[in-house]
């Protein structure tokens, strides 16, 4: 079968980017939203622990990345704006589960959110930690470990698009819709951070470090969320996760292995890497035609000028 005209146009590394202003009801979301599954569950939940401060950081770093973006370069400026618009949507998405999903069920984020919020302002805030680091090397440098994370979001972003054994598990489609909303969004921009990274610096062994730094800070981050949010849950009475745990997850694939993130990994290091040869658009953008929220904000977005 041939494919459609729309299909063949697609623009891999520069699709349209638009905040879409959606909007979740967690009223009906239970706590653990794979049934059978708490642990797995907060292996996930970690991501809503860290995306709020960490989307907002992405949105205060590229506020100051932009102006240095030449004039010549109108549709990465363009795409940058987009970014940060989706970006900060994100954040107040995610933001919603902590504040209702999770603390309205008993289980309160608060204090390690704290800390996280505190990473990104001040550990990653706009004052160089070392003297070795001028304002503008340390700031392409956090563009740097923006871009690896991106990347890292992007292919979790395919992942839960594909990831058909969380509906076979009865996750909360709520929880699912928020997922691959953002996932299918992530995707759509994959190209943006690395692309201004390139123009801003393009120095690859600083990529490269910027990248290995977040690698190894991401499977902490992951442990160290859970094992928060296990230990808060009121009905897990302290359960720690454990490999096992993780290891169960994975083989039921409702979460990603460590072949998986690895894989990405040495993707990413490759010289010639571009992240419109990852993930797929036409995916990302077949979800969002179908995702509740998306649609229900659709219908409320005035349209738009350059549409």
């Amino acid at each position: 079968m041939s494919e459609s005209p729309d299909a063949v146009r697609l623009d891999e590394r520069h699709p349209h980017i638009t905040p879409r202003r959606v909007k979740f009801d967690w009223t009906r979301t239970p706590l653990h939203w794979i049934p059978g599954e708490p642990v797995a569950t907060h292996f996930i939940n970690t991501l809503h622990l860290l995306l709020p401060a960490g989307e907002r950081w992405f949105v205060h770093v590229y506020k100051q990345a932009l102006p240095l973006i030449a004039e010549d370069q109108e549709q990465l400026r363009r795409e940058v704006r987009g970014f940060m618009g989706q970006e900060a949507v994100h954040a107040y998405s995610h933001q919603g589960v902590l504040d209702h999903q999770m603390l309205e069920q008993g289980l309160d984020p608060r204090p390690l959110t704290r800390r996280i919020e505190w990473m990104f302002t001040v550990l990653l805030g706009d004052r160089p930690p070392l003297p070795v680091f001028t304002r503008r090397r340390w700031l392409d440098f956090r563009i740097g470990i923006i871009s690896g994370i991106e990347h890292y979001t992007a292919v979790l972003g395919q992942w839960i698009l594909d990831a058909r054994a969380l509906d076979e598990a009865g996750a909360d489609p709520t929880m699912m819709d928020l997922l691959r909303w953002h996932g299918a969004e992530e995707v759509e921009h994959r190209s943006v951070a690395f692309d201004v990274y390139q123009h801003l610096s393009g120095v690859y062994w600083r990529r490269f470090i910027a990248f290995f730094i977040g690698a190894v800070a991401m499977p902490l981050a992951v442990y160290v969320g859970a094992a928060y949010l296990c230990a808060k849950d009121p009905a897990l009475h302290g359960v720690r996760p454990r490999l096992r745990d993780y290891r169960r997850a994975v083989r039921r694939g409702i979460f990603p292995s460590n072949r998986f993130m690895l894989t990405a990994a040495r993707t990413y290091l490759r010289r010639d890497y571009h992240p419109s040869a990852e993930c797929s658009t036409r995916k990302a953008l077949d979800y969002l035609a179908t995702s509740p929220a998306a649609l229900a904000a659709a219908r409320t977005r005035p349209p738009s000028p350059d549409r």
